[in-house]
């Protein structure tokens, strides 16, 4: 959302928010509240939204990636904390400062390997989904004329030329 200044008649100027069209549909409706309860007067009194909504800039990850990921920043998290605390307990001369450290030499191998495994997990989806391409190639369009026509002639070839309407379609 963005704020504009726009003109009324008699030359006032007022300022308005610019809404987005979803989130504009459900504020316009006649008589009702929009997602989060403010009136439909809200854009008239000037206040201004708690957040605003703007279009993702990249397509969501698939599932597998993102179920990936999410373990990858746990681990690292983990890894960090396990670090703080092995090093803490080195300054501080503590008995636990070396099963820290080992602990953590372990979770940084462990940590290591689920940041490749989120790599690994979208290569691997990419190569088994492929890239999903709007609108569809000019390539992609001929092998599947082609396809038609290689399917026609051997329709024609096994039955004999048709001469009923349903061939011509």
């Amino acid at each position: 959302m963005r704020l504009r200044y726009v003109t009324m008649e008699g030359g006032q100027v007022r300022p308005q928010w610019n809404v987005p069209g979803e989130i504009r549909a459900v504020t316009e409706e006649s008589d009702t509240r929009g997602r989060c309860g403010e009136a439909d007067t809200f854009m008239d009194t000037g206040r201004r939204p708690l957040w605003q909504e703007e279009p993702a800039a990249r397509p969501r990850m698939a599932d597998p990636v993102r179920t990936a990921a999410v373990r990858a920043v746990i681990i690292v998290a983990l890894t960090l904390i396990q670090a703080m605390v092995a090093f803490l307990c080195t300054l501080a001369a503590s008995w636990f400062a070396f099963p820290a450290v080992l602990c953590t030499v372990a979770s940084t191998v462990v940590a290591t390997w689920a940041v490749l495994d989120v790599w690994v997990t979208r290569q691997v989806w990419v190569q088994r989904n492929g890239v999903q391409s709007q609108p569809s190639s000019t390539a992609r369009e001929l092998r599947r004329e082609r396809r038609r026509a290689r399917r026609q002639r051997r329709r024609e070839s096994r039955e004999g030329p048709s001469h009923s309407p349903r061939a011509a379609a």
